[in-house]
This record gives structure tokens, sequence and C-alpha cells, in this order.
């Protein structure tokens, strides 16, 4: 499975799937524009303009040329293009570095590569579980009352 990452079985070279032509996924080409919901099972394709919503288990693959203005809610994700929108992705997003996102994701795995521009809130869980906060040891300090009291025992 060369160029093919093993735990989500989509490809991860330059040029990953599906391409215009190709038969195993849809393809939203350049001088195509979308608006409304949008449901899938395999891959999507974006490269030309859509707004709304996508829900799919698959994975969307957003080209350079695409530009997105939609929530979504994926099994996978790869942005190379621009989206503006809340992101949950259930296994993998990978941000390239022409990639261009402006809204919160939610992701088991991110990628980023440099060069990308992200702006909102990000939280990456690969276990999905619940994350503690975890607060630093306090030591006991006397209270301001306490430490006063004492100067004034001690003749301060």
């Amino acid at each position: 499975m060369l160029g093919r990452d093993r735990d989500s079985n989509y490809n991860t070279g330059e040029n990953s799937y599906p391409g215009a032509g190709a038969s195993d996924g849809t393809v939203l080409s350049n001088d195509a524009e979308f608006k409304g919901s949008l449901t899938f099972k395999g891959s999507l394709r974006i490269d030309g303009k859509f707004e709304g919503e996508i829900n799919s288990p698959g994975t969307v693959h957003i080209g350079q040329e695409g530009e997105l203005q939609a929530e979504v809610n994926v099994g996978n994700a790869i942005i190379e293009g621009k989206h503006t929108g809340n992101m949950t992705v259930k296994d993998k997003l990978e941000l390239r570095s022409t990639a261009r996102l402006f809204g919160d994701i939610k992701a088991s795995r991110l990628v980023i590569n440099e060069g990308v521009i992200f702006v909102g809130k990000c939280e990456v869980n690969p276990s999905n579980s619940k994350i503690e906060v975890l607060m630093p040891e306090s030591k006991e300090q006397p209270k301001p009352e306490q430490k006063e009291e004492h100067e004034v025992a001690a003749g301060k």
C-alpha cells in the first residue's frame, strides 16, 4: 500500500485521490459551484466552490482551487484550498502547505504542513477520552491575614 496511510487507507501523496477522472470517488470540478447539503460514502474531491454542509464517513479532499464555506463532519480530510467553517474529522485531518482554514476543528489526528494559514480553535484527541486539566501542585503558603499576624507577633 505504497503512498497510503495505513490507518485510514487514504493516499498520502501530493496527488492524492480522488483526482479528476477518477472512478473511485466523486469530483466537484473547478468550474462547478454547489450549495446545499452533501453526503457520500467513499471519497469526494472539491476543486470548485461549495457552500452548505457535508456529512460523510468517507474522505473529503479540498484541492488547491477548492473553496468551501461549510460545516463539515467527515471520516478523513485533506485540505489544500480554502475552507471557512467548522470541521469535525473522526480520524485524520491533513492541512497541506497551501491550505487556508478559518474555523474550529476537532480531529483524532492532525497533520499541519509548513505554510498553512489556520485561524480558529483546535481540539485533537486521539483516544476520544475526556481530557483532564492538570493543575500544578500548590505549596502551602500562608494566607495574607496569617502573614500579617505572624509579623506583628514577631515585633515587626
